[in-house]
């Protein structure tokens, strides 16, 4: 069954560090862009980063832009978000989720794009 699977969450003090990994289950993600995607308690889902399919491009919220970080690499099939200097306002859970044909990245991001699969996602709680 293809899936994508994350991992990495937990609880973190504020300025703490995270790093979250989607893996592909069944499929290879060389062929899809990627996006981490979040949602806060009584909030709507929001973009946090994207990465295009060769990992030549990326995207941030701008919140997040100078703190996260992500990458792919393609021999373990995996893409990570790496998350320093947590914040309070970071808590929320974290899906990746990948679509192979998508019109920029930013469309990604803003939740304009369908995107073809979506994890289960993993539980990011940032609180002293």
């Amino acid at each position: 069954q293809l899936q994508l699977v994350e991992s990495g969450g937990g609880l973190v003090q504020p300025g703490g560090s995270l790093r979250l990994s989607c893996a592909g289950s069944e499929f290879s993600l060389d062929s899809y862009g990627i996006g981490w995607f979040r949602q806060a308690p009584g909030k709507e889902r929001e973009g946090v980063s994207c990465i295009s399919k060769g990992g030549t491009q990326k995207y941030y919220m701008d919140s997040v832009k100078g703190r996260f970080t992500i990458t792919r690499d393609s021999a373990t099939n995996t893409v990570y978000l790496q998350m320093n200097s947590l914040k309070p306002e970071d808590t929320g859970v974290y899906y990746c989720a990948a679509v192979m044909w998508y019109a920029g990245l930013q469309y990604m991001c803003d939740m304009r794009v369908d995107m073809t699969y979506w994890g289960e996602g993993t539980l990011v709680t940032v609180s002293s």
